[in-house]
């Protein structure tokens, strides 16, 4: 029951106070790609919760095993995506064999939303913040649900940031870069974080 709560409370971090779209900008480019269509928004979710939390466990036992090798800070990235690469890899091949016509719909998009700065960033906050496996694959969890809640919000903007309201000079990727950037101060004070007097 512990490690359910561990797992369940740090995917909640992860969601809401640690959004890694919203409060690092991890991955924002594939987000606001993403937000164009609503039939991308679930696809590339899944995809980043899948793959940040299969990740998570080889990547937990990398940690321990190098935690007191000098240079592990410089190798931790390679080996990250190492991890990652392997997880693809095997994932494709087993959907390539058996489900064949899934394989077809998502061979276009996997790897935009397996490679992407917001599953190593994932993984690199678990490395730091985690203190054992279930805080990994919470992080892993929040990650993915945390982008798809991002890319949800931008969604259901995306028509008013567009209108004929906009001046013509903000529409498209302006006005939603400083949508972006409000949404992103709303989740930093909802951290605590406030400002100096």
């Amino acid at each position: 029951m512990d490690t359910f709560v561990n797992i369940l409370t740090t995917a909640l971090i992860s969601i809401f106070i640690q959004n890694s779209i919203f409060e690092r900008a991890l991955g924002s480019n594939i987000l606001l790609y993403a937000a164009r269509k609503k039939e991308h928004l679930l696809g590339f979710a899944a995809g980043i919760t899948y793959i940040t939390t299969l990740a998570a466990i080889p990547v937990y036992f990398l940690d321990r095993f190098f935690e007191d090798f000098p240079y592990y800070s410089i190798i931790m990235p390679f080996m990250y995506i190492l991890s990652v690469g392997i997880i693809y890899c095997v994932t494709l091949i087993v959907i390539w064999r058996f489900i064949p016509k899934l394989f077809s719909r998502i061979k276009k998009y996997v790897h935009l939303s397996v490679f992407n700065c917001s599953v190593l960033g994932a993984l690199f906050l678990a490395s730091q913040l985690g203190s054992g496996l279930g805080s990994y694959i919470g992080y892993g969890i929040g990650t993915g649900v945390g982008f798809l809640l991002a890319a949800y919000l931008l969604y259901i903007a995306s028509d008013r940031l567009n209108s004929e309201l906009v001046p013509a000079c903000f529409r498209g990727m302006p006005i939603m870069i400083v949508y972006v950037g409000i949404l992103s101060l709303a989740f930093y004070a909802f951290m605590g974080y406030t400002t100096a007097i």
